[in-house]
């Protein structure tokens, strides 16, 4: 399983070499609205002051975690970028070795 918060940190990083692909590109897509479906398990230890975590289920895995509930979440994200109202653009190409 994964945490939650490193699926999102990736999605971040990932759109960040998108953003940077697109400078200077004549084609580019205004990044919309990003819409994630996830099965995560939810974890709350006994510990005094614990927190609650988010585990989001890898492919495949399900069964092995029969003993952990498992719900399937819907997240709906909108991508800003910091210090600016404009709506970033992307490429469709996040390498340069790409091309």
């Amino acid at each position: 399983m994964i945490e939650l918060t490193s699926v999102i940190r990736d999605l971040r990083e990932e759109l960040g070499r998108a953003l940077a692909a697109a400078e200077g590109e004549a084609l580019r897509f205004e990044l919309g609205p990003i819409e994630l479906e996830l099965s995560v398990a939810l974890e709350r230890s006994g510990q005094a002051g614990a927190k609650v975590r988010f585990w989001v289920v890898e492919s495949g895995a399900e069964a092995a975690v029969s003993a952990v509930s498992t719900q399937r979440i819907s997240l709906a994200l909108q991508p800003a970028l910091a210090g600016t109202a404009a709506a970033p653009f992307i490429s469709g190409r996040a390498e340069a070795h790409e091309r």
